[in-house]
């Protein structure tokens, strides 16, 4: 006889059916409730029911079509259920009334014989109530699949906008699953992993059904599957090719396999997907060229056309906490912002972004943006980013903008304030640390403790350098008009 196909629908725990005090119903054979799902409910008094049931139903008669010698033999019960167990039904419930005063104890032999589990459904209870109750078992138990997994992929997009992307969405992978997640490279070595470690035998046989997605090597070979499912010492395991061609694989091992498992992954999967792939496009081809023409001695504004449509941000990023970014967290950012145009340098993140995709806070991160600006100002842009990062860090704001508006200064030649500039500021230009804590503290009203911050000093260092710098240029730097003049110099240097 050919396997039952189980109905696609979501599993109803048998003891919470026998639950339902409105139903009455009594369980008089067969295996525990704990053990039994239901899938469907199917109501037939035919003596032979195979042919109508698909598997995983709950099965109801009211014992029409037992003959009536048959209430004391076992022969007939013995071949009604196995055939029940055959087509792969789950259980069988028996009306009594108005046919049967009881339940025949031939068929509670037979039930216990075969391992069904025998329902009594007493006279008081329909069998369209009992459908209805599956029912409704049935949606709650769709409707909190659903609430599930949209909670999931909301916290796994979350998790992947981190500053530690990949590592974040693992963790609550096997959160989300209640076991483990692990990342496998190229070479098949598991590079990341997050969640209750299982045991030695477990984890080789997930390495090993990593193997069985993995892609193929050579052309002309047979493609490997996308996902691929295993168990090992009692633990459900399961491996999903990660779409980039480069042979990355996750790979998950629970205890339990819950409705929805499945769908969780694979958001985490396609995630995983786009956190490690190379885009390699014709965006990437025009990056690349604009690299090459650079290099060779282009000006920007002769390649910026290669990139995009201007004017341009320069974003400056850094993650919240210890620790440095990755380069798959900066192309984390980079997707986060719409650019591709990245570079981890340091603790600090740069992006080239078009002014059109101007970004907003980002969870993890803290973010100076400069004005927008044409390609021969990217330098200086790169500067206003610099020091509304610095001044976000010391104002714990998520993000900050460089702020270009008509100023006084404006009313002065560029030669002739740069030159002024030069003359006010030379004792302390020669020293960079002095001239970068001058014009930090100046801009941060002369806070002591927000300057450390942004400069990531103590603030007994930038006492000593504000003293040394009033000192060098013998004024007083309580003073607001020598303050504003000292501003007004650092502008132009």
């Amino acid at each position: 006889m050919p396997d039952p196909a189980v109905p696609p629908t979501p599993p109803v725990p048998l003891t919470a059916l026998l639950a339902r005090e409105d139903l009455g119903l009594r369980q008089l054979a067969g295996p525990p409730a704990e053990a039994v799902v239901l899938h469907w409910v199917h109501t037939s008094e035919m003596a032979d029911p195979y042919p109508y049931l698909l598997g995983g139903e709950l099965l109801l008669s009211a014992g029409v079509h037992i003959p009536g010698a048959a209430d004391s033999g076992t022969s007939y019960f013995d071949g009604y259920v196995s055939r029940i167990v055959a087509a792969g039904g789950a259980a069988l419930g028996f009306g009594v009334a108005p046919v049967h005063d009881t339940v025949p104890e031939a068929l509670v032999a037979a039930c216990g014989a075969h391992g069904l589990p025998l329902l009594e459904v007493p006279p008081r209870t329909t069998f369209s109530g009992v459908a209805r109750a599956v029912w409704q078992l049935m949606a709650e138990a769709r409707l909190a699949e659903l609430r599930r997994v949209t909670e999931a992929q909301q916290s796994l997009a979350a998790a992947a906008s981190r500053p530690d992307p990949v590592p974040s969405v693992l963790r609550q992978l096997a959160q989300r699953l209640g076991g483990w997640a692990a990342l496998y490279g190229p070479e098949g070595a598991e590079i990341a992993g997050a969640g209750r470690e299982p045991g030695g035998e477990v984890r080789a046989a997930l390495a090993r059904l990593a193997q069985v997605v993995r892609p193929a090597g050579g052309p002309g070979e047979r493609a490997a599957p996308a996902s691929a499912t295993d168990s090992a010492a009692g633990v459900h395991l399961a491996a999903y090719s990660l779409g980039t061609g480069h042979g990355f694989v996750l790979g998950v091992a629970a205890h339990r396999r819950a409705p929805g498992d499945h769908t969780v992954a694979s958001v985490a999967a396609v995630l995983l997907t786009l956190l490690t792939g190379e885009q390699q496009s014709g965006t990437g081809a025009a990056r690349s060229s604009a690299l090459v023409r650079l290099l060779l001695g282009a000006p920007p504004e002769e390649v910026a056309g290669l990139l995009g449509d201007g004017p341009w941000l320069v974003v400056h990023a850094r993650p919240d906490g210890d620790g440095a970014p990755d380069l798959v967290a900066a192309s984390a950012l980079g997707a986060a912002l719409g650019s591709a145009l990245v570079d981890a340098a340091g603790d600090v993140v740069r992006a080239l972004v078009p002014a059109g995709r101007a970004p907003d806070p980002l969870p993890g991160w803290t973010l100076g943006v400069s004005a927008a600006v044409a390609p021969h100002d990217w330098p200086a842009a790169d500067t206003q980013a610099a020091r509304a990062l610095a001044r976000a860090r010391a104002t714990r704001s998520a993000l900050l903008r460089h702020s270009a508006r008509p100023a006084l200064a404006d009313l002065v030649p560029a030669g002739e304030a740069a030159a002024h500039a030069r003359a006010v500021l030379t004792p302390v230009t020669a020293h960079p640390a002095l001239t970068e804590t001058l014009r930090t503290w100046l801009s941060l009203h002369g806070s002591w403790d927000r300057t450390a911050v942004a400069l990531s000093v103590h603030r007994n260092t930038v006492r000593q350098r504000v003293a040394r710098c009033a000192a060098l240029l013998e004024t007083d730097l309580d003073d607001p008009d020598v303050r504003m003049e000292l501003w007004f110099a650092l502008r132009h240097v």
